[in-house]
């Protein structure tokens, strides 16, 4: 298999596509940040931690009491609200880009790109096609003519 290298330019990104794409992706990040959350208040419910917390805060009279729901509810709406201010700031980011692409001109990127058949070979010699034969004569002679030149090239 060949592989040759490609030069591309990434002139410009759909803002829709990048709006729907940032926000599935934001959505999923915020979930596993809640349920990451919850994990990790449960493991110190466990070892009791926010208790400890408790009655030291007590001790130096200051008021804490550990309210699991209201800490829940909170990481939920950061996250929800986190979500939706990366998505806007990745879709602002891709007009953005536009508008500077415009400038000048995108972001070049080399690929390699995988060629089924033969390898390419880059030649310095022009390639010159053979007669196409179109069949004989009504004496049996084979009739063969040239292909028409290039527009703009001289014939002969």
């Amino acid at each position: 298999m060949a592989v040759r290298r490609v030069r591309r330019v990434i002139r410009k990104f759909d803002p829709w596509t990048v709006l729907k794409v940032s926000l599935i992706f934001n959505l999923i990040g915020a979930l596993i940040f809640v349920l990451g959350s919850w994990v990790m208040w449960s493991v110190l419910i466990q070892k009791g931690v926010p208790d400890k917390l408790s009655d030291l805060a007590d001790s130096l009279t200051i008021t804490f009491t550990p309210d699991g729901q209201v800490y829940f509810r909170v990481v939920v709406l950061l996250a929800v609200i986190w979500a939706i201010l990366a998505s806007g700031v990745m879709t602002l980011a891709a007009v953005l880009y536009n508008l500077i692409s415009d400038m000048v001109g995108g972001v070049e990127v080399i690929v390699l790109e995988e060629t089924y058949g033969p390898p390419v070979t880059t030649t310095t010699q022009p390639r010159v096609r053979p007669a196409v034969h179109r069949g004989t004569t009504g004496n049996g002679d084979a009739v063969t003519e040239k292909e028409p030149a290039a527009a703009g090239a001289p014939e002969g």
